[in-house]
Parts: C-alpha cells; structure tokens; sequence
C-alpha cells in the first residue's frame, strides 16, 4: 500500500503496465500506418511515370492548356490578392514578395529566378520529363504575374484578399499537380521530402514551410497585421489543397458496374495493389447479371480508381462516397480503437 496516496501498489503496477501496453501499441500502428503511406506513395509515383509515358501528343498538348489556365489563375491570385496588399503567404512566392520590397525587381521575374537551383534538384530527384512540364508552370506563372501586376489590387481589405488570394493559389496548384507538374518552389522541396517523410500531407508540409516566410514578412513589412492575414492565408492553402487533390475525407468507398469488370478489376490489383471485392447484382431493367466491383482506398489513390475506370470503360455507372470510418486489415482494428 502506497500510504501517502493510499493506492494500492499492485493497482498502481497494473496502470503503468497498461499505459506501457497502449504506447506500444500506438506506437505499431504509427509504424504501420507511415509504411502504408510510403507504399501508397511509391504506388502513386509509379503510376504518374507510367502514365507519363502513356501519353498521347493530344493528351500532352491538353495538359499544357490546362496548366496554362491554372497558371492565369494561380498569377491572379497573387498579383490581385496577395502582393498588392504586403501578404508573403509562404513559399518561393512570399519570398519573392519579400524581396520585391529590398531589389527593384518584378515579383514574378524574382519568382522565377528563385526557381532555378530547386529545378536542378528536381531534376535530379525526378528527372527531365518531370521538370520540363515544373518549368513551364513556373515560367506562365512568373509571366502572367507580371503581366497582370500593373492592374494593381482587387481589392484592399486584407481579410477578403487573403482568403480569396489563398484560394485562387490553392486550387490552381491543385491543377497544376494532377496535371503531372507542380508550380516549383517548396513545391519540389516538399516532394523531395515526401520521399523520406511518405506519412506526412503535402497540405500539412506546406504549412511547415510556409511558417517562416510568415514570421519573416513580420519583420520586413513592420506590420503585424499583414503577417497575421499571411498566416490566414497559409492556413486556408493548406486546407483547400489537401480538398483539391484528395478530397474532404480520409477514405472513399467506390462501386462500379460495368460490362468492363474484369479489365478494371485487374488494373486495380495490378496497377494499385488495392482489394477489390465482386458483388452479384441485377439490372432491375434488362435482367442481365452484373458483377459489381467494391473497394476502399486511401482517399489519395481514389482519383487514380477514377482515372483508371474511365480509361477502361467511359461508360461505367461509378458511385464515389465517404467513408467515415473502416476497420480490417490495412485500415483500424476494430477492437483496439472502440474498445
């Protein structure tokens, strides 16, 4: 009996043997869960070079337009939103904000200039055809910024240009990174770092990166607001980004019918490595037998399930929706997370 607390000993050796048998097992299933994450990140990689290679000259041509027009977006937001209203929301182009403000230089020709020793580390991570599309995209940015610099801001309440700015950049960038490029900067950095840390967001290293330029832009600008409304911003990309690219939620549940079952099936073992169950179903209509396809993924490889139903069979009847909560093998222990 531990007389000061009167508790006794044996309770108290059976509490620390419990939290010793918790931390254990919050510490295998973090292991687990960051190889899960490596391994859905070397199956996306793969899959981006594979389709990278695939492409045909008009799939190529339609991704430049694309980046184009994300690019015009990404440019409005910046010099629009965030540069006329002394906002250095993170990234190569709040330094480049920054700089705008010491050297008699175009925020986008700073922008691109920035860009050129992270290019080179780019192309030595992911190699030419990767950096050939990054550089374009940092390119059309950098021009259309300068181009539409002159219009001066949309508007001058910092709130309104931080969200709106925040917005414009993130869904932009979003594009940009489907589209097989990224809009250079920490975005490079960041993929670099995703090769080491697979377990951590690309929403969430974003915000780590960006938090420095934030303080920075405190000192250089000497107005605290201005930080603050930077760091809204910062805050609001991180968000829509991960929304853009992956979607609200943790984990989609998808269903397919289509007469291409097979074919889909196999490019969803093959290509993604993901379980995939067959249900018996019915057309209430035509009384024909069709073999539903069921599976869950990792919300970050549902765009390429998508992807892959529509190249096999573009008239495939799909539902996509949220799952809130999944357990068995890949995902929670049932009992060790209710219990």
């Amino acid at each position: 009996m531990d007389k000061k607390k009167g508790i006794p000993l044996e309770k108290i050796e059976k509490e620390a043997i419990r939290k010793d048998m918790d931390r254990e097992k919050e510490e295998k299933r973090e292991k687990e869960r960051e190889e899960e994450d490596k391994y859905i990140l070397e199956i996306e990689q793969e899959y981006e070079k594979r389709r990278e290679e695939e492409k045909t000259v008009k799939q190529r041509i339609l991704d430049y337009i694309v980046i184009t027009l994300a690019s015009v977006v990404y440019a409005v937001g910046v010099s629009q939103f965030i540069d006329p209203n002394n906002l250095a929301p993170g990234g190569v182009t709040g330094i480049a904000i920054i700089l705008n403000r010491i050297v008699p230089m175009e925020t986008g020709t700073l922008i691109l200039i920035i860009n050129i020793p992270i290019i080179l580390l780019g192309m030595w991570k992911f190699g030419i055809r990767f950096i050939i599309s990054t550089f374009y995209a940092i390119a059309a940015t950098s021009l259309f910024t300068n181009l539409l610099a002159p219009f001066g801001a949309a508007t001058d309440d910092l709130l309104l240009a931080a969200l709106a700015g925040s917005v414009l950049i993130a869904v932009s960038m979003g594009i940009i990174f489907k589209r097989g490029a990224t809009t250079g900067g920490t975005d490079i950095i960041i993929k670099c770092l995703r090769l080491r840390y697979p377990h951590l967001k690309m929403g969430m290293l974003f915000f780590l990166t960006d938090v420095g330029v934030v303080v920075a832009s405190a000192f250089v600008f000497q107005d605290i607001d201005s930080a603050l409304y930077a760091g809204i911003a910062v805050v609001v990309t991180s968000m829509m980004l991960d929304v853009v690219l992956y979607g609200r939620d943790e984990a989609k549940l998808i269903y397919v019918i289509s007469d291409s079952s097979a074919k889909i099936t196999d490019r969803l073992l093959e290509d993604l490595g993901i379980g995939v169950t067959h249900l018996n179903g019915q057309g209430a209509y035509s009384g024909k037998d069709k073999q539903v396809i069921m599976c869950v993924s990792k919300k970050t490889l549902a765009p390429r399930i998508e992807e892959i139903v529509r190249e096999e069979d573009p008239d495939a009847f799909m539902i996509v929706t949220s799952a809130t909560e999944i357990f068995g093998e890949g995902y929670k222990s049932y009992f060790s997370e209710k219990i």
